[in-house]
């Protein structure tokens, strides 16, 4: 559907900061009009908890998820209007929550319904398993193999799996807290070189997380789906969804399956990307991408200041 060389990825819950975007909004309507327009979808002033905090209220799942998704999509349409088109990358694809930015910048849904949903798929996140009870944890080191092991040694009747596999050595597991902390010690055992507890407010992305995912198919049925203009490389699979209909089940399966984001990467890298640009608070995707598909150029933007490098960098792999 596109013959550029060049994937946009958006970034997941980890990027946000207080006054991420604020130059946008400062420098560009179209960026305003995104805070905006988020702000009424809500009801209430996102834009000033993204640009003010407090802190505490930024990171709370239901608050970040929109946060990010709108201040990533003000960054793009900044983007957008210097380069005088709307840009129309061979794919694109966003880390978890990240997705659901993918499929504004790609027209599958509106941003109004897009914040809606990821806020109210933050609320369910959060109440899907009691503060405390889960947790996350990154292993440095192993394969996919050796950490679903440690996983499975560690689970007993609980809950316990890889979330999302980074790049290569790099896997985040999820579950109950217990089963997760065994999982840690397993994995030093095993070799791991890091073992990094997340400070995150529930278990992502593992079977804790499957009447989430039943409620936010309901959800699903209130949002207006457009066909995809671009193909939206899924994270649950790892393959391109060219379909709302495939879409919106990958999005369903995501939400309780690993984030398969190396695996995503590669697919594209394969399937002709020569460059990654990353859109939104942060530069994680960027590193992760570089460890992954080795070589590939891959930049981040997510300062006004930088927009001319952006555009440069979309006009050159558009050629």
């Amino acid at each position: 559907m596109s013959d550029s060389d060049y994937a946009i990825v958006f970034p997941g819950q980890g990027a946000q900061e207080v006054g991420m975007g604020r130059d946008f909004r400062d420098a560009y309507e179209v960026s305003r009009d995104v805070f905006d327009e988020a702000d009424e979808a809500l009801g209430f002033k996102l834009s000033k908890i993204i640009f003010e905090g407090p802190e505490d209220d930024l990171v709370k799942t239901e608050i970040t998820q929109p946060a990010i998704l709108a201040t990533s999509l003000a960054i793009l349409r900044a983007a957008e209007q210097e380069l005088g088109r709307e840009p129309r990358p061979k794919f694109y694809a966003g880390h978890s929550l990240g997705e659901y930015t993918a499929l504004v910048a790609d027209g599958v849904l509106s941003l109004g319904d897009a914040v809606r949903l990821v806020h109210r798929r933050g609320a369910l996140m959060q109440e899907a398993v009691p503060l405390g009870e889960g947790a996350m944890l990154a292993v440095m080191g192993l394969d996919m193999a050796a950490a679903s092991e440690v996983c499975a040694m560690a689970a007993g009747d609980e809950i316990c799996g890889p979330a999302n596999v980074n790049s290569p050595g790099q896997i985040v597991i999820s579950g109950n807290a217990g089963a997760v902390a065994r999982a840690g010690e397993l994995a030093k055992e095993r070799g791991a070189s890091r073992v990094i507890p997340l400070k995150v407010s529930a278990p992502f992305h593992c079977a804790l997380m499957r009447p989430v995912a039943d409620k936010l198919m309901e959800a699903f049925a209130s949002c207006k789906w457009n066909e995809p203009k671009v193909p939206i490389m899924a994270n649950a699979d790892a393959s391109a969804k060219e379909s709302a209909d495939a879409i919106k089940a990958a999005l369903y399966e995501q939400t309780y399956k690993p984030v398969l984001w190396a695996d995503g990467v590669l697919s594209m890298a394969n399937a002709g990307t020569r460059r990654f640009a990353e859109f939104g608070p942060g530069n994680v995707l960027s590193g992760l991408i570089k460890r992954t598909a080795k070589g590939v150029p891959t930049l981040s933007f997510n300062k006004a200041a930088d927009i001319g490098k952006a555009v440069d960098f979309l006009n050159g792999a558009a050629q």
